[in-house]
């Protein structure tokens, strides 16, 4: 028994997470796929390009984990920091002329600076005023964007991505295993920023503050500078990865600053595990996947020849996916790392909530 110790602590999660990166970083160089699953054989573009957003979503994910994972703080306009990615680089580019690496440099500035002010308004108010404040930022800038002021933004029907002020490598079909192992490589990057943030001081102040406001601020924790600290660099985070979603889809589009994509990014890091870092990878990563795939499905002929009782159904994307929401939240409370053994912040407050009910005392 004590010589299968060593095994056992060999197989960790840091080396099943270098055996995970190590089978996704060479996915393009595979000639085949899962036929009836994937699109194409992993090495061809449309493949590789629903991977990369796949990746994409995962690291948005993660960020978005940072503060409501970490920091316990329900926000809903974490997809505004996304659009200022997806938007202020293409804007940098196609109307002042930047070049990409001066471009991706302002929007960072652009996106920690929206983050920072965003959250220094946000964060006067707790709870449910919390998440309605982030909510009325995000409608905003979805107005804004639809407005179209200056003619900036596109409007309705977007705003196309300058190919020729991208780099070469990762521009055109040749390029699409570019764009992936970029997706890939940002996932890496945010893992290890948000792994490091939520175990710095600051990172376990902020969950602190989550189990007990009150004790922690009489522990001399400041919470309003630790919880801005944490927005501000989620936010810029989210601003990195929706420069990256820009140069996978090839423009900007007005839905990712609308409310359903908040709440998307939330149902992403409930579905994977609240609290679990690489149960939220998970989540996005599935997610995006899934919509993909069931949208798909829908426009088969399997599908469209099925009786309308299951037709229906069938061919509509959200509704699978809330079913599937909703299972897992009824049947896998800690998400899909619970499911693993794995008990997250999400699982804890379920079953101490189902805990309270079982405990009151019954009437009469």
């Amino acid at each position: 028994m004590t010589q299968s110790q060593p095994k056992k602590a060999a197989l960790g999660p840091a080396a099943l997470g270098a055996i995970a990166l190590a089978v996704a970083a060479v996915l393009p160089l595979i000639p085949v796929g899962v036929k009836g699953i994937m699109p194409g054989p992993f090495s061809t573009a449309g493949t590789l390009q629903l991977l990369a957003v796949c990746l994409v979503f995962g690291a948005l994910a993660l960020t978005y984990d940072l503060v409501f994972g970490r920091a316990g703080l329900l926000s809903f306009g974490h997809a505004l920091f996304f659009a200022t990615g997806v938007y202020a680089c293409n804007i940098a580019i196609v109307h002042a002329g930047l070049p990409f690496v001066p471009a991706v440099l302002v929007t960072l500035v652009v996106g920690a600076a929206v983050a920072a002010l965003v959250g220094a308004l946000s964060l006067r108010v707790k709870g449910i005023a919390f998440a309605m404040v982030t909510l009325a930022f995000a409608q905003a800038a979805s107005v804004l964007v639809l407005l179209n002021p200056g003619h900036y933004t596109g409007g309705e029907e977007g705003l196309g991505l300058d190919a020729t002020a991208i780099p070469r490598a990762f521009v055109g079909v040749v390029n699409t295993r570019n764009l992936y192992w970029l997706a890939l490589a940002l996932l890496v990057l945010v893992y290890a920023i948000v792994r490091w943030t939520a175990r710095s001081e600051p990172g376990r102040a902020a969950e602190a503050l989550r189990e007990n406001e009150q004790r922690a601020t009489v522990l001399g924790i400041a919470s309003f500078p630790v919880r801005l600290l944490l927005f501000t660099v989620a936010g810029t985070l989210a601003t990195l990865c929706g420069i990256v979603y820009l140069l996978a889809i090839g423009s900007s589009t007005h839905q990712v600053t609308d409310s359903h994509f908040s709440l998307t990014v939330l149902v992403m890091v409930v579905l994977g595990g609240l609290g679990s870092r690489w149960g939220v990878v998970v989540g996005g990563v599935l997610y995006h996947f899934l919509d993909d795939r069931l949208s798909a499905l829908a426009t088969t002929a399997f599908v469209q020849d099925l009786p309308a009782v299951l037709r229906a159904p069938l061919s509509q994307p959200l509704f699978l996916l809330g079913v599937i929401f909703i299972v897992v939240v009824l049947f896998l409370p800690g998400g899909i790392a619970g499911a693993f053994g794995h008990r997250t912040h999400q699982a804890a407050a379920i079953e101490g909530l189902l805990g309270r009910f079982r405990r009151a005392p019954k009437p009469g």
